[in-house]
């Protein structure tokens, strides 16, 4: 199977990151939103960040700390509680984390009303 220009044909994986529409698609789309909060590391850090976006999968945040790739990263969300995230990528004072475990959609749904409330 070859791929056209409209993508990869179907049933074929796009492995390219040449193309970045492909190459950043996600499972579920994210919600923007202003919030800030403490994220506490595996070594006794308490860092501050502004979450920007998130789905119940994962957050984009600015952080002005150096965070690595791979750290775990423990936060507390209003209406969720506890959450456990791993930074997936780090950039420019931007990190992109995964949540250890999804947040259930009833306790997303009351995240972002507070959420947005406070924008």
């Amino acid at each position: 199977m070859s791929a056209g220009l409209d993508g990869p044909a179907s049933g074929e994986a796009d492995m390219t990151i040449g193309n970045l529409a492909y190459a950043d698609e996600r499972m579920v789309a994210r919600d923007e939103v202003h919030h800030r909060a403490r994220a506490g590391t595996a070594d006794g850090r308490s860092l501050p960040l502004l979450i920007v976006n998130i789905s119940p999968h994962g957050m984009m945040a600015r952080c002005e700390t150096e965070i690595a790739v791979g750290e775990r990263l423990r936060l507390v969300l209003p209406m969720v509680g506890s959450v456990v995230s791993e930074v997936r990528w780090s950039l420019g004072g931007r990190i992109g984390c995964l949540f250890e475990r999804p947040i259930r959609a009833a306790a997303y749904y009351e995240l972002i009303a507070v959420l947005v409330k406070q924008s």
